[in-house]
């Protein structure tokens, strides 16, 4: 059977850095489907991209060297991405749905991020009964798992995160004044993490004003003209700006005027992908400058609250692990099963017309006889079939995957394994 191979590049091994340079590769997820689905060996592919990964998903039958190659073409280093095969992948992803794979553990954002990015490969034509198999379960997966537990319970997101940060290296939030800057699902997430803070004034800004005044309504905060970003992050004492902008959105240049008017440190969070801030801001006196690689510290507590829950996940995803095995040894007895059928009603139906067109010879058939005649060959075909049928079946439930090949083989079923359409 074709299987499934995977590449990551996750918060696991890779910095900021590593994973915005390849955000920014060949112009984002649809080229990279593109480019991938255009190789010979690969029959289906999706490629998963947030802000702490990028994964690459394809089903090949050399799929370990088809993602070598591609590893090698984006210019990732060898000490940033790990390989996995059928298994491992499968595994992988439903801990990934389950927000084990987290940087913030437990995150139910990542589950949505999944939907959305394998709703695009399916809308962009690049899956197939393999990957709809895997991605289908894993979400299923990761709804399961957040019914089932509390691996989600309270504020779990890189913007709960954020706040948390800021709360730990101030001590307190407490009266401080706060700008959010994006008021995406990102800088929400920022927004509900503040709500109960208790913080003196909070700014929002947004390139659209609109969304900046909805979400302030919300925090009973203050929205900004974008345009005005300086001078109000010139009265903060925090700011966490996560938007998806394409571009630096803070530069040196700026920070060096705000803070001639600004009397105190500075706490800068940026939490985007690619980043707002400009790394080098951090340089100014009285700016402390954080981004995604900082919230690492915030996981690990994270993970020590939720250390009772993480068992129950794992039982959870080893139960449908050994399920979704299950299914697949069945779809590669039914992909056999299904074609050998149709290549015997071909046979039986070139037979029973061969039949039909005898008889006619000598004698008038009409629709009585001729609806005899298909019952009768059909009837022949399906007793012919029930057995082995059974006994491909029985061959997949037992890994004989030897047997498989040669039934296949033998009935000449394989077909053309390079065709992306079988």
């Amino acid at each position: 059977m074709t299987e499934i191979s995977s590449m990551l590049i996750t918060h696991v091994k890779a910095n900021v850095e590593d994973i915005e340079k390849l955000h920014a590769w060949h112009g984002g997820v649809d080229k990279i489907l593109e480019r991938l689905y255009s190789h010979e060996l690969v029959e289906e592919c999706a490629v998963l991209m947030t802000c702490n990964r990028v994964e690459v998903y394809v089903v090949s039958p050399k799929g370990s060297k088809v993602l070598f190659n591609f590893a090698k073409m984006m210019k990732v280093p060898n000490l940033i991405v790990d390989f996995l095969d059928h298994e491992e992948t499968m595994h992988h992803l439903m801990r990934l749905t389950s927000g084990m794979e987290s940087m913030i553990v437990g995150e139910d954002q990542i589950l949505g991020q999944v939907k959305d990015l394998y709703n695009l490969a399916k809308q962009t034509g690049t899956t197939g009964k393999i990957l709809d198999t895997v991605f289908s379960k894993s979400i299923q997966v990761g709804k399961r798992v957040r019914n089932e537990t509390d691996i989600n319970r309270g504020s779990v997101s890189i913007g709960s995160a954020a706040v948390e940060l800021a709360d730990d290296i101030l001590g307190s939030l407490e009266g401080k004044t706060v700008m959010i800057i994006g008021a995406g699902e990102m800088g929400s997430l920022v927004a509900r993490a503040l709500a109960n803070k208790n913080i003196k004034v909070i700014y929002v800004a947004n390139r659209t004003f609109e969304r900046a005044e909805a979400l302030a309504c919300e925090l009973n905060g203050k929205a900004i003209k974008y345009d005005l970003i300086n001078e109000y992050i010139s009265e903060s004492d925090v700011v966490i700006s996560a938007t998806a902008a394409p571009h630096m959105i803070i530069t040196k240049e700026m920070m060096e005027g705000v803070m001639k008017a600004h009397k105190s440190d500075i706490l800068m969070i940026d939490i985007a992908n690619p980043r707002d801030i400009d790394e080098s801001t951090g340089e100014i006196e009285g700016v402390r400058l954080f981004n995604i690689d900082s919230l690492k510290s915030i996981s690990e507590k994270n993970l020590n609250r939720r250390k009772g829950e993480i068992s129950k996940v794992e039982n959870i995803i080893d139960e449908e692990l050994e399920l979704l095995k299950i299914q697949y040894k069945r779809q590669q007895a039914d992909r056999i099963i299904s074609a050998l059928y149709s290549m015997i009603n071909e046979i039986r139906c070139h037979e029973r017309d061969a039949a039909i067109n005898k008889l006619k010879a000598y004698h008038t058939i009409g629709e009585i006889e001729t609806e005899v005649l298909n019952d009768l060959t059909h009837s022949v075909a399906n007793k012919i079939l029930a057995e082995p049928t059974k006994i491909l079946r029985n061959a997949a439930e037992h890994d004989d995957e030897m047997f498989l090949d040669t039934v296949a083989e033998l009935f000449r079923l394989n077909g053309n394994k390079n065709n992306k359409n079988i």
